[in-house]
């Protein structure tokens, strides 16, 4: 099991909380909720857990990619992952987005 942490640029903090997907068999879940440590102000922090080590460069390139391709709201994201594919990755976090009314 590995923990990996990122933070991007952000900017106001997301409104509401959602859940998008469970963890299971090669599946994960995205949570997501406004960002509200006052030192984090405009940063989205990503937690990331995996049952898959040695993958951090994988995370961190699709992460910067879905993160940084426009000023998102701030938030704190959890990540528990079960040995998903980056493409279901991304597919949680649109739904997530999509929930919060990001896309």
């Amino acid at each position: 099991m590995e923990k990996i942490s990122y933070e991007f640029a952000a900017g106001n903090p997301a409104i509401g909380r959602v859940l998008a997907g469970v963890v299971g068999s090669g599946d994960l879940e995205v949570l997501v909720e406004p960002q509200s440590a006052p030192l984090k102000a405009g940063l989205t922090t990503i937690q990331v857990n995996t049952s898959v080590d040695g993958m951090a460069s994988v995370w961190e390139a699709l992460l910067r990619r879905i993160f940084t391709a426009a000023l998102l709201p701030a938030m704190q994201v959890e990540i528990n992952d079960f040995g998903a594919t980056p493409g279901v990755v991304r597919l949680r976090i649109e739904q997530a987005f999509e929930e919060l009314k990001l896309t």
